[in-house]
């Protein structure tokens, strides 16, 4: 699945669940790719304590997806690397 692929779903549906693979104190935000069962991974900056990756994953997420912050939410594995979220457009 792509980022293109994702963005045609969320309009359609209007909401889905992705799975993330998230990997904390990299050296930049960035989206790492796919794994071979669909995960997507990324990385971010922040550290994870008291929800800073999280909400940096979140931020991430929206800005490829071209939607507000707000509209991205952990459903799952807060406290987890393997999380998954909760995308409404």
């Amino acid at each position: 699945m792509t980022l293109d692929e994702i963005r045609r779903e969320l309009a359609e549906k209007g909401e889905l669940r992705l799975k993330v693979k998230v990997a904390p104190r990299s050296g930049r935000s960035e989206i790492a790719g796919w794994m071979a069962d669909g995960t997507l991974k990324a990385r971010v900056h922040a550290p994870p304590e008291k929800g800073k990756a999280n909400e940096e994953l979140c931020a991430l997420l929206a800005r490829e997806l071209g939607i507000r912050p707000s509209h991205v939410s952990v459903a799952s594995g807060a406290a987890s690397r393997l999380k998954t979220l909760l995308v409404r457009s």
